[in-house]
C-alpha cells in the first residue's frame, strides 16, 4: 500500500526500533510508496512512512534492495556531497563513503552482507542516518 510522506520532524528525528518479522507487511508498504515515488526519490526509510522500525529500501538500478536492520560496518573513501530528501525543505551538505559494507536482513529474516559503491552506497547511507534520527 502507498503510503503518505511524513515530514514530522519529530517522529523523524527518532533513532528506529529493530524490525523484526511482523514488519513484513510495513517493508512492502515502503516498497509500494518508494515505487510510487520513483521519478522523485531514490531510497526511503520506514520513518518517511510514519513508522519508526529499521526497514530501508533503495533503487540500486533496475533493482530495489530491501534492507532490515541494517548496519554499515565498514566504509572508506570520505567525499562530501549535497543531498535532498522528500520529508525536508531543500539540500543539505554532507559527507558521506564511496565504499561500504552493510550486514542487514532480508524480508525473510535472512542474515546478508553486502558491499556497496558509489551512488548505491551514498543512498545506504542517507537511509541508515534515517534510521538513526539523523536529519540530512
Amino acid at each position: 500500500m502507498v503510503k503518505d510522506i511524513c515530514k514530522d520532524i519529530m517522529l523523524l528525528s527518532q533513532k528506529a526500533k529493530p524490525a523484526s518479522e511482523a514488519d513484513v507487511p510495513l517493508a512492502m508498504d515502503l516498497l509500494d510508496t518508494l515505487r510510487a515515488n520513483s521519478e522523485r526519490c531514490v531510497g526511503m526509510a520506514a520513518n518517511m512512512i510514519g513508522e519508526p522500525k529499521a526497514i530501508i529500501a533503495v533503487a540500486a538500478g533496475p533493482a530495489i534492495l530491501l534492507m532490515l536492520n541494517p548496519v554499515i560496518t565498514a566504509k572508506s573513501g570520505v567525499y562530501q556531497t549535497e543531498e535532498s530528501c522528500l520529508s525536508l525543505a531543500g539540500s543539505r551538505e554532507t559527507s558521506r563513503y564511496q565504499n561500504i559494507e552493510v550486514d542487514y536482513q532480508d524480508i525473510g529474516m535472512n542474515k546478508r552482507h553486502g558491499s556497496f559503491e558509489g551512488w548505491t552506497a551514498q543512498i545506504i547511507q542517507h537511509e541508515c542516518d534515517h534510521l538513526e534520527g539523523i536529519l540530512i
